[in-house]
């Protein structure tokens, strides 16, 4: 079927697996070290925070763990999740590439978000806690959280940073929608919050600090767990269900990828579509491939960050992990990507990234805007500002390809629609959308005040 654009796999077909690319790494990567002591954590460390179901999945180095079949019945509600051909991109862009895109804004929430929230509330709900606390930047983990925590009858408590909270009121409907409680950050319902707005009574607040007050919350109260949407290696196995899927689209269409491409923030979605087919070529079962993890050039944590032990919020509440990280207290400009807007990079994603097995590009945000107003009007897909950075980066493989006259096949997570987002677009349109620069200074200072691990 030569001219077939779309690619769907039957309900059965789902994978009941999730994939753990911790099995196939050549070395493993650094462990987490207790804040206080500097040692490995241990178990008992994290049982504060989440239910012990997810703590055996973080520190699992199984090939493969299965997915509990309520989990599957949910995910069957919008999953398997469509591949399509982007054919109108292709001859917009005289490419003789192949474009393919795996779409996960079929979900009630619209991201892939809900492949981790709905796993993460379905085991704590197994081991009778009643209330969860998150961070949200976009607002697309909260939303999705609040969907998954009404399901399974907890109660949620979702911190969004105030920039994002100001810009996406919708967001906030949508969680109030689904039973959820949201606060912007900082707030005067922390210690961290109260401590930052007495710092700067309008700071516009970093995913860092939301993460603090989320985890003060959950330490303090023993009826509360925290989840978390990226960056933990729970989070990013999750969300291989989606490139397990997308090798199972491939084939049906009878190719296969050279490049694929996701957008980075805190890592689950580009490890989600990227971590299976780089087990395959880590297992010898496939040839070396390109992967390109795309993020923002205003909080660029894998191209300018330093790979080193930090803490993974502004409080230094949390485990000491070995990220990219562009130092816990720095706070990113307002950009409208507020999923992207993270200071570190997931710890197994970092590693990966240090042993050349993926490469990362930064691109300013009216570039990332730009591209995804070429793919709404070829393929009617409006993507959510996350996801234009890989419609972006999609779009200079393919002209890459124009150029040096290859046809390779490129493949790319589109991680959700920007329906919540039309403010941007329009801000876009009406050149009132600038691109925004980290200040040297401010990274600097964040970076020299990383801690001292021996």
């Amino acid at each position: 079927m030569p001219d077939r654009n779309r690619y769907l796999l039957e309900e059965a077909r789902m994978p009941g697996q999730w994939y753990n690319i911790a099995a196939d790494l050549p070395t493993p990567p650094a462990p987490p070290l207790h804040p206080g002591t500097g040692q490995p954590i241990g178990p008992d460390d994290l049982a504060p925070l989440f239910p012990q179901a997810i703590i055996a999945q973080e520190m699992s180095t199984e090939r493969y763990i299965d997915i509990p079949e309520p989990v599957q019945e949910v995910f069957k509600m919008w999953r398997p999740s469509p591949l399509f051909r982007a054919r109108r991109l292709e001859k917009a862009l005289g490419t003789p590439a192949k474009i393919y895109y795996k779409y996960e804004g079929v979900s009630p929430a619209g991201s892939h978000k809900p492949n981790s929230a709905i796993p993460q509330a379905w085991y704590n709900a197994q081991e009778g806690v009643k209330k969860l606390c998150t961070e949200t930047g976009a607002g697309q983990w909260g939303s999705s959280l609040a969907f998954a925590g009404g399901l399974f009858g907890l109660e949620v408590t979702v911190y969004q940073v105030r920039v994002s909270y100001d810009q996406k009121p919708y967001r906030r409907a949508m969680m109030e929608t689904w039973g959820a409680q949201c606060i912007p950050s900082p707030s005067n319902t922390t210690d961290a919050g109260r401590a930052a707005l007495a710092k700067d009574p309008n700071f516009m607040g970093s995913l860092g600090l939301a993460i603090s007050e989320a985890v003060e919350v959950a330490a303090k109260n023993e009826d509360t767990k925290y989840a978390l949407g990226s960056v933990l290696n729970h989070v990013l196995l999750h969300q291989t269900i989606v490139g397990q899927e997308a090798i199972l689209q491939m084939e049906m269409a009878g190719d296969d990828p050279d490049v694929i491409i996701g957008c980075t923030g805190g890592g689950s979605n580009f490890a989600g579509i990227a971590f299976p087919f780089l087990g395959q070529q880590l297992r010898g079962e496939h040839g070396k491939r390109r992967f390109v993890a795309v993020e923002p050039a205003a909080c660029p944590s894998l191209s300018r960050g330093k790979f080193a032990y930090d803490f993974g919020d502004t409080a230094r509440l949390t485990p000491l992990v070995k990220m990219h990280t562009l130092g816990s207290t720095f706070t990113p400009p307002g950009f409208h990507a507020g999923g992207l807007r993270y200071h570190g990079m997931a710890p197994m994603l970092s590693h990966v990234a240090d042993l050349g097995l993926i490469e990362a590009q930064a691109y300013q945000q009216k570039a990332c805007f730009e591209a995804g107003v070429l793919f709404a009007r070829t393929e009617g897909i409006v993507p959510a500002p996350e996801a234009t950075h890989a419609v972006k980066g999609a779009i200079e493989e393919a002209l890459r390809c124009k150029r040096e006259g290859k046809a390779e096949t490129i493949l790319f997570c589109l991680s959700g629609h920007g329906h919540m987002d039309m403010a941007a677009y329009q801000a876009y349109f009406d050149g009132n959308l600038l691109d925004q620069d980290y200040d040297e200074n401010e990274l600097a200072m964040a970076l020299s005040l990383l801690p001292q691990v021996a």
